[in-house]
């Protein structure tokens, strides 16, 4: 009796149990730091912003100095941001900018444009209120608030954001480790001849982008020829020093499919079969301490399900906490009057009305309908619809 089927949610459960995230950790200078893992949380020693400053250009006065509108007040000082202003002399105005601290004393901050300047003073044209245009001391975050989460990704806003508590450098978890190898005496690589029965290795070209986006730390062993013995040797030398080893292809049964048999020697295999489409088969064991995946050759099934399970198993093998990618639903943008047995990842793009279109051709070999691409439509089994009802839809262009 064949073994059923696993269902989407059982081999990604399965895959995020068996995950060790990292442990070794380093400290990074914050330019280096892009798509690092925080190794620990972070925790702010001093305010933000660190005094009350002005929101805008204009003139830090007195509410009680300014009781009608039209008031003229003499001009005691000019503050640029970075400068240590005077206290306020009671019944004078500040020409103050933005980001500048406010003057001890003053209590609100009248846009210019909002005053006119008179010789050596400046009417005030509206009557203001107290706080008005003013950020206060720690509005952003407050001494010993806790900024970032260990476990969180370090994006653009993040870094700044650590940057801004003045933290030079970040306690982040060492890159993951992952070897690539691919298998096939057809492979040519590009720039090469093409002789008759071969094709041009697109995967190692897919693959490898794929985890430089993530940040992992690779090593491309390049293409190994169908070996048994050649085979074992790639692999014990991809797991000697690796966190995981990455294949692509070459998992079934046949007699020119040597890595099934290959890990099997060298380690432990489970060979999956999953309800989904694209990317059906899904190969996963260990060699000796590294972790091992074979993903399918075709290569828009080998897109799919890095993207759906071996992207997540990887983030949280760098020690991420979320490794999920976003979901948001959309209105469909055309019908789906079959009801597949299997969960449907569609590749799709977003009309100018923010509907799903799909790309006409869905077969597991067009790679040019993941280019094209912009999202993924999550249609689950058995599921039928039809134009405008709100699917799951997950984004190609967005990092996680």
């Amino acid at each position: 009796m064949k073994a059923p089927l696993l269902t989407f949610e059982e081999a990604l459960d399965q895959l995020l149990s068996a995950a060790r995230p990292v442990t070794e950790r380093k400290s990074v200078g914050l330019l280096d730091a892009s798509g690092r893992v925080l190794a620990a949380d972070l925790v702010s020693a001093l305010a933000v912003p660190p005094h009350d400053n002005s929101a805008m250009d204009g003139y830090a006065l007195r509410v009680e100095d300014v009781t009608q509108p039209a008031v003229r007040l003499p001009v005691g000082q000019r503050v640029p941001a970075g400068a240590d202003p005077a206290p306020l002399v009671a019944g004078t105005a500040a020409r103050i900018f933005t980001g500048a601290p406010i003057p001890p004393g003053a209590d609100a901050v009248v846009m210019q444009e909002r005053c006119r300047t008179d010789g050596d003073g400046v009417v005030v044209d509206e009557l203001p209120r107290i706080g008005q245009n003013i950020r206060r001391r720690g509005e952003d975050i407050e001494v010993g608030a806790p900024v970032l989460s260990a476990g969180s990704r370090l994006n653009a806003a993040r870094i700044g954001l650590a940057a801004s508590i003045g933290v030079p450098t970040l306690n982040v978890l060492r890159r993951l480790r992952v070897a690539v190898f691919f298998t096939g005496d057809e492979l040519r690589e590009p720039g090469e001849a093409l002789v008759p029965g071969a094709i041009f290795n697109s995967n190692r070209y897919m693959v490898r982008s794929l985890l430089a986006t993530l940040g992992c730390e690779v090593t491309d062993l390049g293409i190994v020829r169908d070996d048994l013995s050649a085979t074992r040797d790639a692999l014990r030398r991809a797991a000697a020093d690796h966190d995981v080893v990455l294949t692509c292809g070459g998992v079934s049964v046949g007699e020119e499919d040597h890595v099934k048999a290959a890990v099997e020697a060298e380690g432990a295999l489970s060979l999956w079969k999953i309800a989904i489409k694209p990317g059906k088969p899904l190969a996963f064991g260990r060699v000796g301490d590294a972790d091992f995946v074979g993903l399918p050759g075709n290569p828009v099934s080998a897109f799919v399900t890095f993207m759906m399970l071996v992207q997540p198993f990887l983030l949280r093998r760098m020690g991420l906490q979320d490794p999920m990618p976003a979901r948001r639903e959309v209105p469909a943008g055309f019908d789906w009057p079959r009801a597949e047995s299997r969960r449907e990842f569609v590749r799709v793009q977003l009309d100018a009305e923010g509907r799903a279109v799909q790309h006409p051709r869905q077969g597991s070999g067009v790679l040019s309908s993941c280019a094209w691409a912009d999202g993924l439509l999550d249609i689950a089994p058995g599921r039928s619809f039809t134009a405008g009802e709100l699917l799951p839809y997950i984004s190609l262009r967005e990092t996680y």
